[in-house]
């Protein structure tokens, strides 16, 4: 038997219609801050992700699924989204708007890592990218709809981080600092720290492996080593975060696995104390400099990106239930040839007319159709006979209340929707049959 690969999943008919309203509430809060949806290939070249030998993250290093094509031409699956999207961004000119350009994605990333829970090799993000501002502001913004999405979806429990690696003159500085600091205990660090000693020691602080050695606790802090506009920046993020009443820590270690951040960078978690060690579920911060990396104008820009299964398994471990049970309209019974033929007929019409409604194709008994209505949960249990068909009328049962009705055939479809009335949907507040 040929299975899945190690490290993905499948997502099976139920479980999707909670992927399907996550998007729905998704595409629902990034409309209310006016960010719009771009779709970028699955695979790129691998230069978009493979940028710099300075590069000391692991994504980048050890976790990528690199392959040559038909061609010989190198290419990447992407392992993250931001890169793709300031390609699309700079590719397609889209800096010629001379304003802010607000752009949102859902979909896979693939990354060659360690399976556990909430963390898998193909997986799906769901990011915000703002380009041509470098107000504080604007980080202020992606983090409130962020922490907007997360409200929508009733997710308590939440914890936001944040800290500042300054500007470029701010990160050279504080780069020579730790250099000479983490040089004197080498000897203290893991081999992979080793390597980021050369590269960027800044991501020697996100160390797990280090995270509670004396050498790390000890090591300089960049908030001493900011210059003024680095910490104005940093200062009016917090004051307007304080000013919306959203609260946070400042943790001064927090430096992100990327190496393309400036000034804000934050993670939000879920902090429930049995949910496990991946309870970061949203992450990003300030980049002004990938534009011009990647062949751009110099242009300021902000981005976070949601693990979408990490999101789903917090909602479950909270016990929220973002969509009600599977529930059709109506399930139609025939009994009898000629019934059987005006049902496909009938399902077909009233479908058009946006009633969900399905019936059974293989003739099978009374009671096993009516055991088919149960389970497919239907409101309405339709029943036409050939004799009921000849004159024109058709039997119905409503499993709410047992109650049974016989109308005209030619009367279903209003009577239906007569007894179907529109409700509101609590997560997103838009009408729903």
């Amino acid at each position: 038997m040929i299975t899945k690969p190690k490290g993905t999943y499948d997502v099976l008919p139920g479980e999707t219609r909670r992927w399907v309203k996550l998007e729905e509430v998704i595409r629902k809060i990034c409309a209310l801050s006016n960010y719009e949806e771009i779709r970028t290939p699955i695979f790129e070249q691998a230069g978009t992700f493979h940028r710099d030998e300075s590069d000391a993250s692991d994504m980048v290093n050890k976790e990528t699924y690199d392959f040559l094509d038909r061609g010989g031409r190198e290419m990447t699956l992407r392992p993250e989204g931001t890169a793709g999207v300031v390609r699309a961004f700079v590719e397609n000119k889209l800096y010629t708007n001379n304003g802010i350009t607000k752009l949102y994605y859902l979909g896979p990333m693939f990354r060659y890592e360690r399976q556990q829970k909430g963390r898998y090799r193909q997986f799906s993000q769901f990011g915000l990218e703002a380009f041509g501002s470098d107000s504080p502001l604007l980080d202020v913004d992606i983090i409130t709809t962020a922490i907007n999405l997360l409200e929508a979806l009733g997710l308590k429990g939440i914890k936001v981080r944040i800290n500042t690696l300054g500007d470029k003159e701010s990160r050279d500085a504080y780069r020579k600092v730790l250099v000479d600091y983490f040089t004197k205990h080498k000897d203290e660090l893991c081999e992979d720290c080793h390597i980021r000693l050369a590269k960027n020691p800044l991501r020697i602080l996100d160390c797990k492996v280090d995270k509670d050695s004396k050498a790390l606790l000890e090591a300089p802090k960049i908030s001493d080593y900011l210059n003024e506009s680095s910490k104005k920046h940093f200062e009016m993020v917090k004051k307007a975060l304080d000013n919306l009443n959203i609260s946070y820590t400042v943790d001064e270690k927090l430096v992100r696995g990327l190496d393309y951040y400036s000034n804000t960078v934050f993670e939000i978690e879920y902090t429930s104390t049995d949910f496990g060690a991946q309870n970061v579920i949203c992450a990003g911060g300030r980049y002004n400099d990938l534009v011009s990396d990647l062949g751009g104008p110099k242009t300021s820009a902000v981005g976070l990106a949601f693990g979408m299964d990490r999101l789903l398994l917090a909602l479950e471990h909270e016990g929220i239930e973002i969509v009600k049970p599977k529930r059709l309209h109506a399930y139609l019974i025939t009994l009898g040839e000629n019934a059987f033929l005006k049902g496909v007929s009938l399902v077909s019409e009233l479908r058009k007319g946006g009633i969900m409604v399905d019936m059974d194709y293989n003739q099978k008994s009374l009671k096993a159709q009516f055991k088919e209505a149960d389970k497919n949960n239907a409101k309405f249990t339709l029943i036409l006979g050939d004799d009921e068909l000849t004159k024109g009328l058709i039997n119905l049962k409503n499993n709410d209340d047992d109650s049974k009705t016989t109308i005209e055939l030619e009367q279903l479809y209003g009577y239906l929707l007569t007894h179907l009335p529109s409700k509101k949907c609590n997560v997103c507040k838009e009408g729903k049959e």
